[in-house]
C-alpha cells in the first residue's frame, strides 16, 4: 500500500529505543527525532517563514479549531490551501482540535457523537465531529491529518480514562472511514493516561486500523516526568517500527531526550516560541533569563557556539534591552534563538544514535541542564 507520508527507518540505538527515520511527505522529506514548531493560527508567531527555516525547522504545526473559527477552512482552501494561504513550502501537520477539548474544557461539552465548542472569539457554536475534524484538515491540505481524540483533564478517575480512551478509538474509526484525501496521511492518537493496560487496549484497537503514523496523547496536560516516562514505555514498544511515533505538545529539552530514549520520532510544542516572547533562551546549561539584571552590561550572546541570528549579530545586554523597552524584536530573536537551540539538540541526537553514544550522550546533556 503507498502512503503519502512514509517513514524509513535509518538507525537504531542498541542502549535503548532511540531511532533515526527518514520522513517523506509530499512537501519534503526530514530525518528524525524532529522537532516542529507550532503555527496555531497558521503563523509560528514573530517568525516568517524564511526565519524559521533559517532556525533548522523543517516541518510545522497549525491547529483545526483554531483556523476553521478564523479565516474559515473554506477561505484557506479558496486561497490554494494552508501551503500556499502561510507561503510556507515544507511539510504541515495540522492537530484535529483534540487539545482543545481539554484546554476549552470550560467552553466545550463533550459526546459520543462530537465536541460542541462555544467559540472564545464571538461566542458562536463550533460542531466537531470526527467527520467534521477530517473535512477541516482536508480542505486545509496539510501532510499529516489527526484523529479526534478525548484527552481527559487532570485529576482522572480510572474510569473517566476508560472513558476517553473508548471514545477516542470510535472517533479513530469515524476518522479513518471520512478521510478520503489521497495526498494526506492520517495519524491516530493513543490515549490511557498513566494505565499500562488502557495505553495497551487504545493502541491495539488503533493498530487494527491500520493508521499511517501513530502519536502518543495525553501527556502534556500536567503530569510529572515520571508518569511520562511511564506512559511512554508502555505505548512506544508497541507500535509499528515502521511508522512514524510522535509525542504530542512536549518541547522542554530534557523530556524530548527522554521520550527519544523511548523510541519516539516526532514532537511539537509552543514552548520555545512562549518562552521566547518572555524573555527566556534555552542553553545547553540551562534557561537564561534575558530580563535579569545581570545581563545589562553583558556582552556575550545569549550561547557561545550557537549560530543564530540572535547570537550572530546580538548581545545579552541588546536582547534584555529590547525586552525592558518593549520593542517587537526580542521576542522575535529570542524566539529564533530558542527554535534554533531545539534543531541543534535534534540534530545532535540524531548524530550520536548513528554513532552508537547516544547514551552516553544522554547522560552528559541531562546533567548539563540540570533539574
Amino acid at each position: 500500500m503507498s502512503r503519502p507520508v512514509r517513514f524509513e527507518l535509518l538507525a537504531r540505538d542498541t542502549g535503548s529505543g532511540a531511532r533515526v527515520g527518514r520522513l517523506a511527505t509530499p512537501h519534503g522529506t526530514l530525518e528524525t527525532p524532529a522537532f516542529m514548531p507550532v503555527g496555531t493560527q497558521a503563523t509560528v508567531k514573530g517568525l516568517t517563514p524564511d526565519l524559521l527555516r533559517a532556525t533548522g525547522s523543517r516541518m510545522i504545526l497549525a491547529n483545526t479549531y483554531h483556523l476553521a473559527l478564523r479565516p474559515g477552512e473554506e477561505v484557506v482552501a479558496a486561497l490554494g490551501g494552508l501551503h500556499t494561504f502561510m507561503g510556507w513550502d515544507g511539510p504541515i501537520l495540522t492537530d484535529s482540535g483534540g487539545f482543545q477539548v481539554f484546554s476549552l474544557a470550560a467552553r466545550s461539552k463533550i459526546r459520543d457523537s462530537g465536541v460542541t465548542f462555544r467559540s472564545h472569539l464571538d461566542g458562536s457554536l463550533l460542531e466537531l465531529t470526527p467527520e467534521r475534524a477530517v473535512a477541516i484538515q482536508s480542505a486545509l491540505g496539510a501532510d499529516v491529518a489527526m484523529c479526534l481524540d478525548h484527552c481527559p483533564a487532570l485529576p482522572a478517575t480510572r474510569d473517566e480514562v476508560a472513558d476517553a480512551v473508548r471514545r477516542t478509538i470510535a472517533w479513530a474509526e469515524r476518522c479513518k472511514a471520512a478521510h478520503e484525501r489521497p495526498d494526506q496521511s492520517l495519524f491516530g492518537i493513543v490515549q490511557g493516561g498513566a494505565h499500562a493496560d488502557l495505553r495497551a487496549e487504545c493502541t491495539e484497537a488503533l493498530l487494527g486500523l491500520d493508521f499511517d503514523g501513530y502519536a502518543v496523547g495525553g501527556v502534556s496536560v500536567g503530569e510529572s516526568r515520571e508518569q511520562v516516562r511511564l506512559a511512554l514505555e508502555v505505548t512506544t514498544h508497541l507500535l509499528p517500527e515502521d511508522r512514524p511515533r510522535y509525542l504530542m505538545g512536549v518541547g522542554r529539552p530534557q523530556d524530548i531526550i527522554d521520550a527519544v530514549a523511548t523510541g519516539i520520532d516526532l514532537f511539537d510544542c509552543v514552548l520555545p516560541t512562549r518562552n521566547g516572547r518572555n524573555a527566556t533562551c534555552l542553553t545547553d546549561q540551562g534557561p537564561v533569563k534575558l530580563r535579569n539584571a545581570a545581563h545589562r552590561y553583558d556582552s556575550r550572546p545569549v550561547e557561545e557556539d550557537c549560530n543564530c541570528l540572535a547570537c550572530r549579530k546580538f548581545s545579552r545586554a541588546y536582547l534584555r534591552h529590547l525586552f525592558l523597552a518593549k520593542e517587537m524584536l526580542g521576542p522575535i530573536l529570542a524566539s529564533i534563538h530558542n527554535l534554533t537551540y531545539l534543531q541543534r539538540l535534534t540534530l545532535r541526537i540524531r548524530e550520536a544514535i548513528i554513532a552508537g553514544r547516544f547514551v552516553p550522550f544522554r547522560t552528559e546533556v541531562l546533567e548539563a541542564l540540570g533539574p
